[in-house]
């Protein structure tokens, strides 16, 4: 006496691996097509003109010499220039890129005090590593960093 097809173990594991197959399949499929590529971009001729923008933005404060160092300290930044100061005392811009996570990007305006040292403060958290640019308003020239925060004591900020 046989035992029925249905209650032998070899059918089922060869029917289990198709299915499973099929099913990863569909799994994948839905996933390609409802999902963006963020990291993908479009129109890298593009992409490629604003990198070599920003590297002649960063060539510009070297020539200028610019040299600053920076405390941060509880979210309080402040910013001193060793060489190279802009004579107009314009605001300067500040950004913190998390290396990341985008949503905790920071970006910061710095005022000149009486004493010439740029001031701001972030109520976000700083801690952790980031890549930090610092601009003046009509962006002729860039600096950018990559730290590792809380650090005590002052960084020195060049291009």
């Amino acid at each position: 006496m046989q035992t029925p097809w249905y209650k032998q173990f070899w059918p089922w594991f060869l029917i289990t691996i198709p299915l499973a197959s099929f099913a990863m399949g569909f799994l994948i499929l839905h996933l390609a097509t409802n999902t963006t590529d963020s990291l993908v971009v479009d129109d890298y001729y593009k992409e490629g003109k604003a990198i070599n923008a920003r590297l002649d933005k960063i060539e510009e404060a070297r020539r200028q010499k610019i040299s600053t160092k920076l405390v941060i300290r509880d979210g309080s930044i402040a910013l001193s220039f060793l060489s190279g100061m802009p004579r107009s005392g314009e605001a300067l811009k500040l950004t913190f890129y998390h290396v990341t996570l985008k949503a905790k990007d920071v970006s910061l305006l710095l005022s000149q005090d009486a004493n010439g040292v740029y001031r701001g403060f972030s109520e976000s958290s700083l801690d952790g590593k980031w890549k930090i640019t610092l601009m003046p308003m009509d962006e002729s020239w860039k600096i950018q960093q990559t730290i590792t925060l809380p650090h005590s004591g002052e960084l020195t900020f060049n291009p």
